[in-house]
């Protein structure tokens, strides 16, 4: 079994230009509101279209970039 982990390189946020554990959190966080947020985002999507692609699109828009913005390492 392989642990999921991120790498991205080239970011000016800290002084080694390289962030490891920012992303790898973000991805284990997305990960676990996907798996909540997604189904219920399906069960709700035929009654309230625009409610339902929001709920489904928070992993993505919202969750990852958030963590992995609030990690500068």
């Amino acid at each position: 079994m392989s642990v999921p982990c991120c790498v991205e390189c080239g970011t000016s946020q800290n002084p080694c230009r390289c962030k490891f554990v920012g992303p790898t959190l973000a991805l284990v966080a997305f990960a676990i509101v996907a798996i909540i947020e997604w189904p219920l985002g399906a069960l709700i999507y035929p009654f309230s279209r625009m409610r339902g692609r929001r709920m489904m699109a928070n992993p993505v828009e919202v969750v990852y970039p958030c963590v992995k913005r609030a990690i500068p390492f």
